[in-house]
């Protein structure tokens, strides 16, 4: 399955930075900001989420949520 911005993303359980979550509940009525990388992490990609990571209270403020989903 390959998503597009604007995509409605289906439903899933995973592990995450806040233990396991079923992302619908855990999203509630909040935006998101979803991201998706493979395993094989590269440097742009830790880049990418430590900023994301270190921005959490302002996404917070602002009603959206971000989270760290445990890729296989």
């Amino acid at each position: 399955m390959v998503l597009q911005l604007g995509d409605t993303v289906p439903n899933f359980t995973q592990q995450s930075s806040e233990g396991e979550i079923n992302f619908y509940d855990w999203a509630g009525d909040s935006w998101v900001v979803f991201f998706s990388h493979p395993a094989d992490y590269t440097p742009v990609c830790t880049t990418e989420l430590g900023e994301v990571a270190k921005l959490k209270s302002e996404f917070e403020k602002r009603n959206r949520k971000s989270n760290c989903l445990k890729c296989g």
